[in-house]
């Protein structure tokens, strides 16, 4: 059985390489009829790869889908048969590193349409098969043919604007997951795992590989590789440390029902139930001083050590400056536990 199959809607630049693939219906590990259909009228051999198809070929594989039970992709493939725009079917028999345009975009669907999970997809390598493009209210434009494309325009009467230049296009252009409710699209990436139930304001930010489980209110950044648990509340400005922005191979998590304030961010992964306060940034070597119960000082710890643990409070001390933590069991307590699984 293979990993993954889709039929996508294209484009191409005037070299015909793909710029980018819409795939309304992904399919994760696809049945052996299906696969079977499209070696018969496709030539598929096996491996990843996307097939370019011809609307004859996409009639003949939408009979030959329809014949196998396979209702859903036989009728995209018949509207796909219809289309001006270049068809792409993408089979991709295991989750090996893509070589491909068309293989990268599945992936990324594959998230956004909540199928995979972030760090359930291998994405290594895929910057190099994302050209770098001008988004534009007519679609994926080729930078070198972006002055052409606005002189037409112009000449025309039209306006042809560009919304970005960017490897990544907004998440919404091809997936609305649902029950979300996203403020400003164009801060959720293609490639985002966006949790039913979450709300992403206007300065919220969703990368790619990241995301929410669900019932969240992101006002911060998510950068890749985050997942942030249900519940989980991000504030105003705050930030999360990505494996991209300087966190290394340390995989950034947020735990089920915390909080991180406004302004705040994490360069390490969070236990459930924690709070970071408004304003204090934690890094992985942040000098953290561990307090009890009594709000007396314990040890003075780094705070890759508080990695994931439970139900903290990080604060700064107002008079002294000091990163401070509490938790709602004892400071001391914890303590022996770190020291215990040294």
């Amino acid at each position: 059985m293979s990993f993954a199959f889709g039929i996508g809607i294209g484009t191409q630049n005037n070299q015909g390489e793909w710029l980018e693939v819409f795939y309304q219906q992904p399919v994760m590990t696809p049945d052996n009829t299906l696969l079977e259909v499209v070696q018969n009228i496709l030539g598929y051999q096996g491996g990843n790869q996307g097939i370019s198809a011809s609307s004859e070929q996409l009639s003949q594989l939408a009979t030959a889908l329809r014949q196998t039970g396979q209702n859903n992709q036989a009728a995209l493939a018949d509207k796909a048969a219809e289309s001006t725009r270049p068809v792409v079917v993408t089979v991709l028999e295991t989750d090996d590193t893509a070589s491909s345009t068309p293989e990268v975009y599945l992936k990324l669907h594959l998230i956004s349409h909540r199928m995979a999970k972030p760090h359930g997809l291998k994405l290594d390598g895929i910057f190099g098969l994302l050209p770098n493009l001008a988004w534009t209210n007519e679609g994926a434009v080729d930078l070198n043919e972006l002055p052409e494309r606005q002189l037409q325009a112009r000449l025309e009467g039209r306006t042809l604007e560009v919304k970005s230049v960017d490897k990544f296009p907004q998440m919404t252009d091809y997936v609305v997951p649902k029950g979300v409710r996203i403020a400003d699209t164009a801060r959720v990436r293609l490639g985002a795992y966006v949790g039913e139930g979450t709300t992403v304001m206007h300065e919220g930010f969703i990368n790619f590989n990241a995301g929410t489980e669900g019932t969240s209110m992101i006002e911060g950044r998510i950068s890749a590789g985050v997942m942030v648990g249900k519940g989980s509340d991000l504030g105003g400005g705050c930030s999360t440390m990505g494996t991209l922005s300087g966190g290394g191979n340390i995989i950034i998590a947020v735990g089920e029902n915390c909080l991180i304030g406004a302004n705040a961010g994490i360069g390490i992964p969070l236990g459930d139930r924690c709070k970071v306060e408004a304003g204090l940034y934690i890094t992985a070597g942040t000098k953290v001083a561990l307090l009890d119960d009594n709000n007396e000082l314990v040890e003075v710890i780094k705070a890759r050590d508080l990695a994931n643990q439970p139900d903290l409070l990080f604060r700064r001390n107002s008079q002294t400056g000091a990163v401070e933590c509490k938790t709602n069991k004892s400071a001391i307590e914890l303590n022996e536990e770190l020291h215990a699984n040294n």
